[in-house]
């Protein structure tokens, strides 16, 4: 590659090297494992309704269940996995909150729990949505104790 390039040439000579990229298969795959990641969820709420709970309960269960399930699927690198081959499809959903938050955890585990973990959690997920479910989870623990 010669130094005194166009921006022209040099615009060239990048798309000679990069690869294209399936946008249909891409799309299909993130709209189908998308859909199975719903559909899974749907099944949880039916089988919930089925047992006699509620909408609001039901609704609840499914979302704590994908969230937990997403987050061990992450621990064990299942998700990443599911997360390479259908992209947005499986982060778009509430699968994918559960997978930004476990990523760095278990990437800086090494670090220690609570300048790696905790440290990293913080910064990937974002305060607000940290904050928010350990206080959700603590005024819900207060609410059972005390209700």
């Amino acid at each position: 590659m010669d130094m005194k390039q166009t921006p022209a040439e040099y615009q060239s000579y990048v798309n000679e090297k990069s690869p294209n990229s399936p946008i249909l298969k891409n799309c299909f795959n993130a709209f189908w494992v998308g859909g199975l990641i719903c559909c899974i969820g749907q099944l949880i709420y039916f089988y919930c309704t089925y047992k006699g709970l509620d909408e609001t309960s039901s609704s609840t269960v499914v979302s704590i269940s994908l969230v937990c399930l997403s987050a061990f699927l992450t621990a064990i690198n299942i998700f990443n996995r599911i997360g390479k081959f259908a992209g947005a499809g499986s982060l778009i959903p509430i699968t994918g909150f559960a997978n930004s938050i476990v990523s760095p955890a278990m990437e800086y585990k090494s670090e220690g729990y609570v300048m790696g973990v905790g440290a990293k959690m913080f910064t990937v997920a974002g305060p607000v949505l940290v904050y928010g479910i350990s206080a959700s989870v603590i005024l819900g623990l207060i609410l059972c104790v005390f209700a």
